[in-house]
C-alpha cells in the first residue's frame, strides 16, 4: 500500500485542498496520514476525515517585530525533530503540503529522509513559508499563471486548486430550508474568511434594511461574531460557519460577498457565482489577496472594493451594479479553462511518489 502524508495549517485555506484529495487518493488505495499543528484549526477538519493527525510544534515567522519571534524559532527547530521522527516512523512514498507554517519543518524532515515532496502554492505570490519550503520540494503547483515566473522553472506546476467535490452538487431546497427562505427571492451570501471579519460584517448589517427590501442575506460571520438583535429578522439569516451544508448554501446564494483568499475564490469560480471581492488590506497582510483579487477583476470573474473603499454606500451601489449584470459574469466564468484540478494535481502525487516494491 502506497502511503503519503498530508500537511499544511494555520487557516482554512491551507486544509480544504487536502480535504479535496481525500476521496480519490483513497481510491488509489493511499494509506493517508496527516501533520499538522497542535490545536490548529486542521486538527478538527482532519480528524472529522477520519484520518490519523499527529501534531507538532509550529510557530510563525513574522515580518515585523514581535517578542514572539525570539521564541517561535525554537518552536520550529523541535518541530523539525518531531517531523524527522514521524517521517522515519510512518515512512511515506510521499508528501505533499498545502503551506502555512507547520509544513515547513515536515518539508524539511522529508528532504532528510529523501522522501519527495509536493507543494501547492494557492497565491499569486509564494508566502513566506513556501518560500522556505520550495528549495527543498520536487515540484510545486500553482493556481495562477502570473504565478509561474516566482517559481524555479523545473519544479512549477500549473494546476488550479483542488476543489472539493460535495461543493459541486449541493442542493438549493435543502438550503432554503436550512435558512428559512422563501423561494422567489433572490440571495445574498457573505464570507468573510474562516475567521469572519468584523469590519465586513458591520458594513453588511449597517445596509441591512437596504438589501432585505430586494434580497434574502445568508451571513457567515466567523467565529463570536453572531449579532444576537438580529437574530429574529426576517430574510436574514446568520451563522458563525458552514461545514457539511456549505453546498447547500452555495447552491441557494444567487451572489457572493467574499474576502480573495486563493482557495476561496477558486471556489466561487468552479461554482460560476458572481462575486464582490472584498480582499484584506496590505496593512494587515503582506497584499496576496488583493493581487489575487485583481487578477479575477482582470479575467472578467469578479467585482473588487478594497478594504479602504469599502463603506454602506460603495457596498450597496456595487450589490445592486453586479445583479444586474450577473449573467455577463456567470458567462465569462462558464468559458474559464479553469477545470477542477484534483485529477492533475492526483497525477503528480503518482508520478513524484517513491516506488512501491
Amino acid at each position: 500500500m502506497k502511503r503519503i502524508v498530508l500537511t499544511g495549517g494555520g487557516t482554512a485555506g491551507h486544509v480544504t485542498p487536502n480535504i479535496a484529495l481525500l476521496p480519490r487518493l483513497k481510491e488509489l488505495g493511499y494509506d493517508i496520514r496527516y501533520i499538522g499543528s497542535y490545536d490548529g484549526i486542521e486538527k478538527k477538519l482532519i480528524e472529522q476525515c477520519g484520518i490519523p493527525y499527529y501534531g507538532i510544534s509550529s510557530g510563525k515567522l513574522r515580518r515585523y517585530f514581535d517578542w514572539k519571534n525570539f521564541s517561535d524559532p525554537f518552536k520550529v527547530i523541535k518541530g523539525y525533530g518531531q517531523a524527522r521522527a514521524l517521517l522515519k516512523k510512518l515512512n511515506p512514498d510521499i508528501v505533499f503540503s498545502k503551506g502555512g507554517f507547520v509544513s515547513v519543518p515536515v518539508i524539511l524532515a522529508a528532504k532528510h529522509r529523501k522522501v519527495p515532496s509536493i507543494i501547492h502554492e494557492s497565491d499569486i505570490t509564494p508566502g513566506l513559508a513556501n518560500k522556505l519550503a520550495i528549495p527543498n520540494a520536487c515540484k510545486v503547483c500553482c493556481n495562477f499563471p502570473e504565478t509561474l515566473k516566482y517559481l524555479p522553472a523545473d519544479k512549477a506546476v500549473l494546476t488550479g486548486s483542488p476543489i472539493r467535490a460535495e461543493l459541486l452538487s449541493g442542493n438549493r431546497l435543502n438550503g432554503l430550508n436550512y435558512c428559512s427562505f422563501q423561494s422567489g427571492k433572490p440571495v445574498i451570501m457573505i464570507i468573510g474568511g474562516s475567521s469572519g471579519s468584523q469590519f465586513i460584517n458591520e458594513v453588511v448589517r449597517s445596509i441591512l434594511p437596504d438589501l432585505l427590501k430586494d434580497y434574502q442575506v445568508l451571513h457567515l460571520c466567523g467565529k463570536g461574531n453572531l449579532d444576537d438583535s438580529l437574530s429574529r429578522t426576517k430574510g436574514y439569516a446568520q451563522f458563525e460557519y458552514a461545514n457539511k451544508e456549505l453546498s447547500d448554501l452555495f447552491a441557494l446564494a444567487d451572489l457572493v460577498i467574499s474576502r480573495a483568499g486563493a482557495n476561496a475564490i477558486c471556489e466561487l469560480l468552479a461554482l460560476r457565482k458572481p462575486n464582490i471581492l472584498i480582499p484584506l488590506s496590505a496593512n494587515a497582510s503582506r497584499g496576496d489577496q488583493i493581487l489575487n483579487a485583481r487578477s479575477f477583476e482582470r479575467q472578467g470573474f469578479s467585482m473588487v472594493i478594497e478594504e479602504d473603499q469599502l463603506n454602506s454606500a460603495s457596498l450597496l451601489e456595487a450589490v445592486q451594479n453586479l445583479f444586474q449584470n450577473r449573467s455577463q459574469y456567470i458567462t465569462v466564468m462558464a468559458k474559464s479553462e479553469q477545470l477542477n484540478s484534483v485529477e492533475t494535481v492526483i497525477q503528480l502525487i503518482e508520478e513524484t511518489a517513491r516506488p512501491s516494491f
